[in-house]
């Protein structure tokens, strides 16, 4: 293991144990640190010493690969963090991503595009759809559905719920989010009931399939074998209700959290207290929300009203 690969090795516990980071995460910083201290090796300087020349060089080789915009940038930001905490526990001197001959590197210009959402009336249908197809299992991915919508779960909080984390009336769940932060969500009635109507389905799966009694206090959602379910399960569970959904969207997972987030808004909830509901640490990432609904607002504007395309076409003060 060569110094580069020991230095990313040792930032990487720093996160995990003082962050809290996901394991995710972690593997995603750890793969954009290695390509960058590959970049560095294979033009003869140790990543620990590079400079902004060689984090400028490797953003171009990344820009000049296609590499989208927010690749370019989330590569970036594992460089600036890695450098950071040289700086701070390492003894290295400065940042070379805060300054240098061409000063500091900034992001790249990005498109900032959210993942599909559903409309109100779409994402009640779509709901219906384990219900109406009658395919894989119904009242499980009913509710599965309506857990991640109601209470705006990522994926990764949506497979570690537990039956301990779900209070006794099922009106909610403490769960852990990202950066190890904890809060409070919530289930609609609909999310409930369907909770409730999928329960003794769950637990006659872990009966059936042998497992120890422990294992009905464990996961919330569980496989036809009785196991928790993953999160490549879960987007494979999505997957196919999409595909017979006729909606003509590309639905998966997190659509479910962005839809739940814009209707929210859409309703004139405060954007702090949508924060809050999603668990982000920054108000900025919450915001866009409000674009969404803004440009909803535009369309609607466009298409009824009559003098709309005309008005659109015309220079203001004309």
């Amino acid at each position: 293991m060569s110094e580069g690969s020991t230095v990313i090795t040792d930032y990487l516990s720093y996160l995990e144990a003082v962050r809290g980071l996901s394991a995710r995460t972690l593997e995603a910083y750890g793969d954009d640190l290695v390509m960058f201290a590959n970049y560095c090796e294979n033009h003869g300087i140790d990543p620990q010493k590079a400079g902004s020349h060689e984090v400028r060089g490797f953003i171009a080789d990344l820009s000049f690969e296609h590499a989208s915009g927010s690749s370019v940038n989330r590569r970036l930001s594992s460089i600036r963090g890695f450098y950071r905490w040289l700086s701070k526990y390492r003894g290295r001197v400065d940042n070379p991503c805060d300054g240098g001959p061409g000063g500091v590197i900034r992001n790249v210009k990005a498109p900032q595009v959210l993942p599909s959402l559903l409309w109100e009336d779409e994402m009640a249908d779509f709901a219906d759809l384990p219900d109406e197809k009658k395919m894989l299992w119904p009242a499980r991915d009913k509710a599965l559905i309506l857990a991640m919508y109601s209470a705006g779960l990522r994926i990764s909080e949506l497979v570690s719920l537990t039956m301990k984390m779900v209070s006794v009336n099922m009106e909610g769940a403490k769960i852990t989010g990202k950066g190890g932060k904890e809060r409070m969500v919530f289930f609609s009635e609909e999310a409930r009931a369907a909770i409730s109507d999928y329960l003794p389905e769950r637990d006659a799966k872990i009966r059936i399939a042998g497992l120890k009694g422990e294992d009905l206090k464990g996961a919330l959602f569980v496989s036809s074998r009785g196991k928790p379910v993953s999160t490549a399960g879960v987007r494979w569970i999505i997957s196919q209700y999409a595909q017979v959904s006729g909606l003509g969207k590309k639905i998966h997972p997190h659509s479910f959290r962005h839809s739940f987030a814009t209707h929210l808004v859409n309703a004139g909830c405060d954007v702090r207290v949508v924060q809050e509901m999603l668990g982000h640490a920054k108000l900025s990432t919450t915001q866009r929300y409000s674009h969404v609904s803004i440009e909803r607002l535009k369309k609607v504007y466009e298409r009824a009203h009559p003098h709309a395309k005309r008005e659109g076409s015309r220079g203001v003060g004309e």
